[in-house]
């Protein structure tokens, strides 16, 4: 599989890493230095694209991908309010798109932990919720994607809590995420139910890149010959 790197930083030369010990090629590497290389010509020569850039930058380089007929795996979190808009055009025109807030195989299982934890606890009122990221002080976005799609898991099934905020909760109603930049950290997400009598608290801890680096090349062989839009619960059964 040949494959075009949208962002080179530190995730794009650990997926880089990755693809090539699983046997894959990289013939496009795009970062800010060779933006003008980012086109339908360079693109052509790539069967899948992975993107992970800053959210102000991850639409638009989703887009491009999408009208080059280039299928896209996209992992930057904090640009999902056009979300709605690529999965339109992705449909309409027979592309193939996936997008996850992480795509750590840990994570994705964390999340479904997550879920039926929630599940649980919908009617034990008198636990408090929070949830906790912590990651490096080079992540651009805040909350993390992580920690939205686990608060968002969280809201769907306990009905008490209305809406998620990125601060101390004030209100009963708001689940709250703090949100902590400390070096190094490659990102540790914790739910915990607190009450007078105990807590429960979940953990997921990510040692480095290497799970998020992995996930991003299974998504993409995952994508390679398929048309519509999907997520890792796709790609991993889920």
């Amino acid at each position: 599989m040949k494959i075009a790197l949208i962002g080179y930083g530190k995730m794009g030369k650990a997926i880089k890493e990755i693809a090539v010990q699983r046997g894959h090629e990289v013939v496009l590497k795009i970062d800010i230095g060779n933006i003008s290389q980012f086109n339908d010509v360079t693109l052509a020569k790539a069967n899948v694209a992975i993107e992970f850039t800053t959210p102000h930058t991850a639409f638009q380089n989703v887009m491009t991908c999408l009208q080059a007929k280039t299928p896209v795996v996209c992992g930057t979190t904090g640009w999902l309010k056009k979300y709605d808009d690529v999965k339109k055009y992705c449909v309409e025109n027979n592309g193939a798109f996936l997008y996850a807030s992480n795509f750590s195989v840990g994570v994705n299982i964390f999340f479904e932990i997550n879920k039926r934890l929630a599940q649980l606890m919908a009617k034990q009122e008198d636990y408090a919720i929070r949830i906790t990221e912590t990651h490096h002080t080079e992540k651009r976005d805040a909350p993390s994607g992580t920690a939205i799609t686990l608060a968002e898991e969280i809201t769907a099934y306990i009905p008490r809590k209305k809406n998620w905020v990125n601060h101390i909760a004030e209100n009963p109603e708001e689940l709250e995420i703090i949100s902590e930049r400390i070096d190094p950290a490659a990102g540790t997400h914790k739910v915990k139910y607190s009450s007078d009598i105990d807590d429960i608290e979940i953990i997921h801890e990510a040692h480095n890149r290497k799970g998020f680096a992995l996930g991003a090349v299974l998504a993409a062989e995952f994508l390679y010959d398929k048309k519509g839009v999907f997520s890792m619960k796709d790609v991993l059964g889920l």
